[in-house]
């Protein structure tokens, strides 16, 4: 299956809870995450602004050294995924500051994904016969939300205020395409040409946004998409082969990552966060390495992602700020809310990731 996890790591192509949790957080150790470096390394965008404008809050885990945070709604509770002290990862909801155990669909592992403002969380489980099914989470009740294809695996990424939930669901040929899961029922949004799609999130207005193969025959070229009533629109590139729709706001405003035309130092073809609006691709410029990636938006049109070698960025009224961190290596900022508030990961020490949320003075 394809994409799974992009929101943790963009450069992971498949779904799979404890391996990849375990994966991520061996191999984001070696990364470095500055605050306010001395001078600009290479590839690092003009603008670079204070950083100790947010406080840092470590949500801890649920027993195990890894945690991951996904979501979070207005009200300012956060799902993720967090080892146990068993060493499997369960999906959470943390809340008032109180971290929440949601359990699985009677399988292993689980990992939350989105939370509205009702408190409605979408995510991904494995069920007793070990296949990968979207979930619904309500009032402390799971939900095995079922997939297109008779037995075949599925994924949960995002859930708007109306309930609508959007993912992948493996097809009857075997090849996941974008989903919506709405009142009981699910329905392929289809793809760009190519074989395989996904969708990773959905706005109040039912618009939705991922990524798809273009063609059958050419298996390097992954656009970003956007979904309206039925209607899938390629969001093209900045100039590479590669896009990802990550994130849309009430107001249509896209976010993604983008491959570039032309390299930088080290990197042959580096990928840009972009913003994307009325038609319009924008790239949002460099960093470390010459390579960003956004991953969420907000009403207000702030971006969240991660730059360079792991460093947790926020792009506000043309300026990026690098956040501060847990002290350790390795840190993303992955969602923000209508209030500004962030969610992502850190590495408090080496070897060791927690869920964090950053909240602004």
């Amino acid at each position: 299956m394809s994409d799974g996890w992009t929101r943790v790591n963009v450069a992971q192509n498949d779904f799979v809870l404890i391996t990849l949790l375990s994966a991520m957080a061996l191999g984001i150790s070696a990364c470095t995450s500055e605050e306010t470096p001395t001078e600009p390394a290479v590839g690092r965008g003009p603008e670079l602004a204070a950083v100790k404008t947010y406080t840092t809050v470590d949500l801890g885990t649920l027993g195990g050294t890894f945690g991951y945070a996904f979501g979070i709604n207005p009200a300012g509770q956060v799902v993720g995924g967090s080892a146990t002290a068993d060493g499997v990862a369960h999906a959470f909801l943390w809340s008032n500051g109180v971290m929440t155990d949601l359990g699985t669909l009677g399988g292993s592992e689980s990992a939350a994904r989105d939370i509205n403002p009702a408190g409605q969380v979408a995510g991904q489980s494995l069920t007793a016969d070990g296949v990968a099914h979207a979930f619904l989470w309500e009032n402390g009740v799971m939900t095995d939300l079922g997939s297109l294809g008779s037995g075949g695996s599925s994924g949960a990424n995002a859930i708007n205020p109306a309930g609508q939930v959007v993912g992948y669901s493996q097809a009857a040929d075997g090849n996941n395409h974008a989903s919506l899961w709405e009142k009981g029922v699910v329905t392929d949004l289809g793809t760009l040409g190519g074989p395989f799609s996904q969708a990773y999130d959905i706005n109040p207005a039912g618009q939705v946004v991922g990524s798809s193969r273009t063609s059958q025959e050419n298996d390097s070229e992954t656009h970003a998409f956007l979904w309206v009533n039925g209607v899938m629109t390629d969001l093209g590139t900045l100039g590479g082969d590669v896009s990802q729709a990550e994130s849309i706001n009430p107001a249509g405003q896209v976010v993604g990552s983008s491959e570039t035309a032309e390299g930088g130092p080290g990197v042959s073809h580096p990928s840009h966060a972009f913003l994307w609006e009325k038609g319009v691709m924008t790239d949002l410029g460099p960093f470390e390495n010459n390579q960003t990636f956004a991953l969420g938006i907000n009403p207000r049109g702030q971006v969240v992602g991660w730059g360079g070698s792991g460093s947790p960025l926020l792009w506000q009224k043309g300026a990026v700020t690098v956040l501060e961190t847990l002290g350790g290596t390795g840190s993303t900022a992955v969602g923000i809310n209508p209030a500004g508030q962030v969610v992502g990961y850190s590495g408090p020490v080496a070897g060791e990731i927690h869920p964090l949320l950053w909240t602004s003075k």
